[in-house]
């Protein structure tokens, strides 16, 4: 009796998650994560932090994330650790530091053992970090070839904004969507298209109706009722995976953009990103409260972006200002331009400052010094003295002088400080709830995780 009790215990602790959730926020460090539970508190007028989602879940660590070859990582490196569990060198995706030998991913590996595999990101389907779960490349740029293995990886269901390079210079190639339907994906556009579609199809490649871009999903403060969220992606992604509940699945979803953002510095659309990032996250775990036994969600991130600091020198943070800013500084830019391009002619100081007023709350309801204000008066010049101005190149994405002067103004009232425009060695977090979350707590390497999960899962 007392040799069953122990074979029993110990088989009820070895149980595996049958349903495998793994967010990764990209670019999403501790201060992120820290910044938007201030905001929500600040704007309610209180002093604390108000809990997302998953940092009410009951096990927590940080995470260490050098690659191979630098303490500073790229996300496909970092996403190749994640992902597999194996250090490799910055811009390498999938592969080991000899750009030969592939690293075969724990989704590679869920799939082989008959799990369904769902991957879903707020960028471009063959980017960094969805691609180094399927695809293995000694360069991350390599896009259009990463969307054929995308095509040959044979996992159910993707999700993204669309590919980023579906064609080739010369078109010697079949381009990526012509692949992807030869290997059997039903390509449809935005949620709608997936309703219309899910029932008749083995295989989904989900993608935006018209993208702004086909690098990217809009931000969450740009974007437009009939856009695609990765809320959107996330339950698309549970209801495809539940066509057949008895597989199991495994499922990663990326909030791509909070990377972007931080890039730029821009604070208001950091914490936008974050919290959109949040709401994916809270579809995931009604799931697991239905499935309580057979559930595991991580969430982490592969770096940090920006050095983003909760102070800029004062003893204070004053984040509650950043509500006021309602566009990207990117979206904002493009916006001054479209506004010129409309009057046909340059705009005078006094319609920007009306746009500053409308769009980031100066003057009107964030005080601004006089010295803040002349160097606004100043990048104005800059910026449309002679006609539209060069534009500042960010990581993702090009702006004006002026619209990014707004924003650096604003993280400024804000308290937030900005250390860099790249990414930066510091720990990320994981939180984790279900199926075996207790492992994932303490410092650990980013390799770490996915060799839990794999352990966990049984994969």
């Amino acid at each position: 009796m007392i040799l069953m009790l122990l074979v029993l215990t110990a088989s009820a602790k070895t149980k595996a998650p049958k349903y495998v959730f793994y967010f990764i926020g990209d670019g999403m460090g501790v201060n992120q994560v820290m910044a938007t539970q201030y905001y929500l508190s600040d704007v309610e007028g209180k002093l604390g932090f108000k809990s997302l989602c998953f940092t009410d879940f009951p096990y927590s660590g940080l995470v260490i994330t050098h690659s191979a070859n630098t303490y500073v990582t790229d996300s496909s490196a970092a996403g190749t650790a994640l992902a597999s569990g194996q250090k490799t060198n910055n811009n390498v995706l999938g592969m080991l530091p000899d750009k030969e030998t592939p690293c075969k991913s724990i989704a590679e590996m869920a799939h082989e053992k008959g799990y369904r595999v769902a991957i879903g990101t707020t960028v471009c389907v063959d980017h960094a970090t969805p691609g180094v779960f399927y695809a293995h490349q000694p360069s991350r740029d390599n896009y259009h070839e990463i969307g054929i293995e995308l095509s040959q990886s044979g996992f159910e269901f993707f999700a993204g904004a669309d590919f980023h390079t579906p064609y080739t210079k010369d078109n010697s190639d079949e381009g990526n969507y012509i692949q992807a339907e030869k290997a059997g994906y039903t390509i449809v556009r935005g949620y709608d298209g997936y309703v219309e579609k899910a029932k008749s199809s083995d295989k989904i490649l989900m993608l935006e109706k018209k993208p702004k871009s086909d690098h990217y999903l809009s931000f969450a403060i740009d974007r437009n009722d009939d856009e695609m969220t990765l809320s959107q992606i996330t339950t698309a992604a549970i209801d495809f995976m539940m066509k057949d509940p008895k597989k199991g699945f495994f499922m990663m979803m990326e909030g791509g953009r909070i990377d972007n953002a931080c890039h730029g510095n821009d604070a208001a659309t950091t914490i936008k990103e974050t919290l959109d990032f949040d709401e994916a996250i809270k579809i995931a775990y009604d799931f697991y409260l239905k499935h309580k036994k057979e559930t595991l969600i991580i969430v982490t991130a592969d770096h940090e972006t920006g050095a983003m600091g909760l102070s800029n020198g004062a003893y204070r943070l004053n984040s509650k200002v950043l509500q006021y800013q309602d566009m990207s500084e990117g979206e904002f830019s493009a916006y001054l331009e479209n506004k010129g391009r409309e009057i046909g002619d340059i705009l005078t100081w006094e319609e920007v400052e009306e746009e500053l007023k409308k769009h980031y709350g100066f003057w009107d309801k964030i005080r601004l010094s006089s010295k803040q204000t002349d160097r606004l008066r100043t990048t104005y010049v800059e910026t449309f003295g002679m006609g539209q101005g060069e534009l500042k190149e960010e990581e993702y994405y090009k702006v004006d002088k002026m619209s990014d002067e707004a924003t650096r103004i604003i993280s400024e009232v804000a308290q937030i400080s900005w250390g860099t425009g790249s990414h930066s060695g510091g720990y990320v977090p994981v939180f984790a709830i279900g199926v075996g979350a207790e492992q994932f707590t303490g410092q650990m390497d980013n390799t770490e995780i996915p060799m839990k999960i794999k352990k966990l899962a049984g994969y």
